[in-house]
């Protein structure tokens, strides 16, 4: 006997062969009944499907996307290993990208996604934008996407993050506790939604404390990092009286302690540091740095977990998949002095 393929299949149950391919492949937009009727039939007939012509009429090519700003972050390299342990467990390979925090770069990238080289897609925006249609269209186009850390908040899908907001509050207080008066706030970005809850955190724990919010005391992330050195320095040498700095991330609190060198300034006794970090050897800086510690590896897990959800049961992906993960506060020495050994 010949193998029976769909067009049997779809003859003798009076459906579109469109129809039958979506039952057996448990579709979201097929009924249960009509599921159960198809997969009855095709074990009565001993329909096998073809893997070869399934995978090319689902344009199934067994790779996500991964688009990242930068890897010299360590938050970004527990996240990738975090996403692959995932992909590996489902049989899928990642292909990263990486836009340096370059909108056209990231453009370029959607465009290239767009044209169904992948069957899904994780992505941390880039901050210098706030356009994000390219990746609204890689949507449209049927790739699912899902968003983690750096999140674009009116795109209708998942998003994998941190309580940047709670954090950001709990590490001003900190500080504040400690006896900073004067605290530095070192932002990563106006647009993204981390710089916005971390400064709504920073912002409303000043305030709860009774300290005076000064936007002088607020500096941007730079183009490069000699650049932010640079400009850090510059708020120093202007505001003397700055006891604490907190950075929104990680290059941020490395250029912190650069600068303080470069001005004489003795951390933790001039002047307090912390910042958001997953920096493995935060412990062994001098003195070691105080970080709030996110969740990355699990913040790529979750992420990869969504967006496979989605590519083998053939569903969408929606809002009220969202995760938050909390942080960690890891106080060090950079914010607290060492007990003298007696």
């Amino acid at each position: 006997m010949k193998p029976v393929n769909l067009k049997q299949l779809a003859g003798e149950l009076n459906l579109s062969v469109a129809t039958v391919s979506r039952a057996l492949n448990d579709r979201y937009d097929i009924s249960q009944p009509t599921k159960d009727r198809v997969r009855e039939l095709a074990r009565k007939l001993n329909y096998e499907p073809n893997p070869y012509a399934s995978g090319l009429r689902r344009q199934q090519s067994k790779i996500i996307g991964v688009i990242i700003p930068e890897v010299a972050n360590h938050f970004f390299s527990l996240v990738i290993n975090g996403i692959e342990e995932v992909a590996r467990a489902n049989d899928y390979h990642v292909l990263f990208y990486l836009t340096h925090d370059d909108h056209q770069r990231e453009l370029s990238v959607a465009r290239l996604l767009a044209n169904g080289r992948v069957e899904g897609v994780l992505v941390s925006v880039a901050n210098d934008k706030q356009d994000f249609s390219h990746l609204e269209a890689l949507q449209g186009r049927g790739v699912p996407v899902v968003f983690f850390d750096r999140v674009q908040e009116e795109t209708t899908t998942a998003k994998v993050t941190t309580n940047d907001y709670e954090s950001s509050y709990e590490a001003t207080r900190h500080l504040i506790d400690n006896g900073c008066r004067t605290i530095a706030h070192l932002v990563v970005s106006k647009t993204l939604s981390i710089g916005k809850r971390r400064m709504q955190g920073y912002t409303d724990a000043l305030k709860d404390s009774g300290i005076a919010y000064e936007e002088e005391l607020v500096v941007y992330a730079q183009a490069s990092k000699a650049q932010d050195i640079e400009a850090i320095q510059a708020l120093l040498l202007k505001r003397p009286d700055i006891d604490g700095i907190f950075a929104s991330v990680e290059s941020l609190a490395m250029s912190s302690y650069e600068a303080c060198r470069n001005l004489g300034l003795v951390i933790p006794t001039d002047i307090k540091v912390i910042g958001f970090s997953n920096l493995e050897t935060a412990s062994l800086l001098d003195p070691p740095l105080t970080t709030v510690t996110q969740p990355a590896y699990a913040i790529g897990q979750e992420a990869a977990r969504i967006l496979f959800q989605a590519i083998i049961k053939n569903t969408p992906i929606v809002a009220t998949q969202s995760i938050e993960l909390k942080s960690e506060l890891v106080v060090r020495g950079s914010t607290v002095a060492e007990m003298v050994k007696l």
